[in-house]
């Protein structure tokens, strides 16, 4: 079983323009990605998805200069482009991260895989049922199930959005949750905005390259100042104006 993270990406962002290259400490945020994701024990291989548009061309430059495999895809379609990254690298489970996820752990991967691994489950994650921060965000499903979403998805926010045509029906996969103890989902680790991008700059000023979930959420629950510079962003927005504008793809076009 070969189980490879798809990290999506490009450089088209209406709120943070550019910003999956944008500098964290002398470092894109891609490449802040890509390395904490690398770290993960459960991963055979990790993959950036990005689309075919020309201003896309600096993530697959950026990908062939750090050394990591990259896939070029539908812009507007992400399943389409996920299903043609798991093909061509010939998985057989895909971890699905996004690339504006820079404070990721990779323990949290690990979590999420090895339940999706003991459980033999179509598909788990830790973002239905949310206690982990928003930011590191895991999804984990099987060839078989991303290829039935991409067969079967008929409305664009289920295309754009990769997952929603799984998690939206229980009776038709079997679904399973990771939670913790400690409720954080309240925490915003994500970068939408540019007060989130000067968020994660702070933490990595502070804490270094090195660090895990639970030194963020103790130094973030040590500074109030600090917590509240992204304060008050809404969560999920681009899922949000996906359903505002929602309807049904018509033809063949988008696969």
């Amino acid at each position: 079983m070969k189980t490879v993270a798809i990290i999506q990406a490009r450089m088209g962002s209406t709120r943070l323009p550019n910003k999956v290259l944008a500098d964290i400490n002398g470092s894109p945020m891609l490449a802040r990605v890509v390395r904490r994701v690398r770290q993960a024990r459960t991963l055979d291989q990790v993959v950036v998805a990005t689309s075919t548009h020309p201003q896309d061309d600096a993530v697959e430059a950026f990908c062939t200069n750090e050394g990591v495999a990259c896939f070029r895809g539908s812009e507007d379609d992400v399943l389409d482009r996920y299903y043609g990254a798991a093909r061509a690298v010939g998985a057989d489970v895909v971890v699905r991260i996004s690339a504006d996820c820079p404070l990721h752990d990779p323990r949290v991967i690990d979590a999420v895989v090895e339940r999706f691994d003991a459980a033999r489950h179509d598909y788990v994650s830790n973002t239905i049922d949310r206690t982990y921060p928003d930011g590191l965000d895991t999804e984990v499903f099987s060839v078989g199930t991303l290829e039935r979403a991409w067969r079967d998805a008929k409305w664009i926010s289920e295309r754009e959005h990769v997952t929603p045509y799984i998690w939206k029906q229980p009776e038709l996969f079997r679904i399973e949750q990771v939670t913790q103890p400690v409720n954080l989902s309240a925490l915003r680790w994500t970068v939408d905005e540019p007060r989130d991008l000067a968020l994660v700059r702070e933490v990595y000023r502070r804490l270094g390259d090195e660090f895990s979930m639970t030194d963020v959420a103790t130094l973030l629950a040590r500074d109030d100042g600090l917590r509240s510079v992204n304060a008050g962003i809404p969560s999920n927005e681009g899922y949000e104006l996906s359903l505002q504008r929602d309807r049904m793809v018509e033809g063949e076009e988008n696969r």
